[in-house]
């Protein structure tokens, strides 16, 4: 395995198109040898959801909410609401409906 390092800075103009927002990768899908580890900011509005949306993690996630509000509604389990300063973590496969329901910056990890 190579060594590999990365930094950023919360940058919105460096987002680029998501599945839906925007995300600003910290750390993409692959680099340093590591498919499965990645890293950014995702961008969400209330508006760029059609509604709540039925997520299944394509790997274990976790994320922290640096300003925002979203409710999440796992399947297999009670919903929570998340806002600045929380944090959650998911398994692989989980699936959940999202909602976001305030303009929403979050820091996410894949692995």
């Amino acid at each position: 395995m190579s060594d590999f390092t990365s930094n950023a800075r919360f940058d919105r103009s460096e987002a680029e198109p998501f599945e839906v927002g925007t995300v600003q990768w910290t750390r993409r899908p692959g680099e340093g040898d590591r498919e499965a580890l990645a890293s950014g900011f995702w961008f969400i509005t209330p508006e760029e959801t059609p509604g709540p949306m039925r997520v299944v993690g394509h790997a274990d996630e976790t994320v922290y909410i640096i300003e925002g509000h979203l409710r999440i509604e796992p399947e297999n389990g009670d919903a929570f609401e998340l806002i600045a300063g929380s944090v959650a973590t998911f398994n692989k496969d989980t699936a959940a409906l999202w909602t976001v329901l305030a303009p929403t910056v979050e820091f996410f990890v894949y692995s």
